[in-house]
């Protein structure tokens, strides 16, 4: 079994990860920490394979956490977790050797496919015999950049800055106006934003009928 420490300093927040953790087949909680020193000096305690470590804890940011562990030769593996969409904050995780990062709010599909890919990793990270298996394990770890049958990077790029625009929200209809492209086209790309924890949605009651999906990015925080 994967032994995951859940970093996370709200409650509720934190009771979902370990829920979502536990439902993985062949990931085990081995504990949760509501703080950076809670995960500091239960890691000192305790090893475990992997941390799902949020970055904005009430103590210490999570790269604090991070370069702690790396101090104090605390061999482990992190997923960092994260509301704010900042790409320097990313260039900083990945110079500490963080490789995977999970945007807030992310569904369980999101989470079960960093723990499947992570898994995979730790069972092809063995002896490499050259650099092409070198490549095919780091390949398996951080995933692919394709985007599903039938995206395109500039279409998606274009719906994402739409959306940024408005922060009260759009609906698929709006989008698809906006940007070009058919209702039917543009609900695709709205639900891949959602599955990648990039936008959310939420319905809309008005008039009679079905109420409305209207979809958003949240603000940076």
């Amino acid at each position: 079994m994967i032994s995951v420490l859940v970093v996370e300093d709200e409650q509720i927040t934190a009771e979902a990860n370990r829920v979502y953790v536990g439902r993985v087949p062949g990931f085990e909680v081995a504990g949760v920490a509501r703080s950076g020193g809670e995960a500091l000096r239960f890691l000192r305690g305790r090893p475990v394979d992997l941390v799902l470590l949020d970055l904005y804890l009430p103590d210490m940011h999570g790269l604090e956490v991070v370069r702690a562990v790396c101090a104090g030769g605390l061999l482990c593996d992190v997923i960092a977790v994260t509301s704010a969409r900042d790409l320097a904050m990313v260039r900083s995780a990945v110079s500490l050797g963080i490789s995977q990062y999970l945007l807030k709010p992310f569904t369980y599909a999101t989470l079960l496919e960093k723990l499947t890919r992570y898994a995979r990793f730790k069972d092809e990270a063995g002896l490499a015999v050259g650099q092409g298996d070198v490549d095919r394990v780091l390949g398996t770890l951080r995933g692919s950049s394709e985007l599903p049958k039938g995206l395109a990077r500039d279409t998606l790029d274009a719906v994402a800055a739409r959306l940024r625009g408005e922060p009260d929200g759009m609906a698929a209809q709006a989008v698809a106006d906006a940007v070009g492209v058919s209702r039917v086209t543009a609900r695709r790309y709205l639900e891949h934003l959602v599955e990648l924890g990039v936008a959310e949605r939420a319905p809309r009651y008005g008039g009679v009928g079905r109420p409305e999906l209207l979809y958003r990015i949240p603000m940076e925080s």
